[in-house]
């Protein structure tokens, strides 16, 4: 095989920097209207998340998924247009996430992270809810959550204290807020999976503390 001419080579370069140049112009085009830096972000990032929340409860699943859109646009514009916008605790998504998140032990909004306590079935579970960033919030309509026990010597919706919810499919459903969500995922859970029946945590995940 001959290789490839001085030519030929000058021709891929030009459709380099013409694909380069298209995806400049294209996030130019649509992170325009979104703040450049974090100072201005963080108050936008809140007011989204106050809007998806409204969304969410409206069941606009349209709505919803356009405003997890502009959150991530605003993560890459933040990142000047490149990937990793999750990559670490610096990242813009990142920071995004951790400077809006609710405040400890408090619900919170539809979109924001956050851990909080409910009572359920006679068990104290510890939920950490995902926001607009989460596992699938591009695709799935609800976001994932995990549940953690409390109570380690008491009966729990797993062996090891610990079960993930994601990729919930489910019909939108107009005003159900974020603990009422959890509350009937888990109730489902041990009705269908469980047989209605919890299940003692076994003594390896008691002693290193779940």
């Amino acid at each position: 095989m001959r290789p490839p001419s001085s030519g030929q080579l000058g021709f891929d370069a030009l459709l380099n920097d013409a694909d380069a140049d298209n995806r400049a112009r294209t996030f130019a085009r649509d992170t325009a209207h979104l703040p450049a830096t974090m100072d201005e972000a963080l108050p936008f990032f809140r007011w989204l998340l106050r809007q998806h929340h409204a969304a969410m409860l409206a069941a606009n699943v349209d709505e919803t998924m356009r405003l997890r859109a502009e959150a991530g646009k605003l993560a890459w514009r933040l990142n000047g247009g490149e990937p990793g916008i999750l990559a670490g605790p610096d990242a813009p998504g990142c920071v995004l996430e951790r400077e809006s998140a609710a405040a400890p032990g408090a619900v919170p909004l539809w979109g924001q992270t956050g851990s909080f306590l409910i009572e359920l079935r006679g068990m104290r579970v510890r939920v950490e809810m995902e926001g607009v960033f989460g596992v699938g919030s591009g695709v799935c309509f609800w976001p994932g959550f995990a549940a953690r026990a409390v109570d380690l010597d008491r009966p729990f919706l797993s062996r090891t204290g610990y079960r993930s919810f994601l990729g919930i499919h489910a019909d939108p459903q107009p005003g159900l807020t974020p603990g009422g969500f959890v509350s009937q995922v888990m109730q489902a859970y041990v009705a269908r999976d469980r047989k209605g029946r919890l299940v003692p945590i076994e003594a390896r995940y008691r002693a290193g503390g779940g």
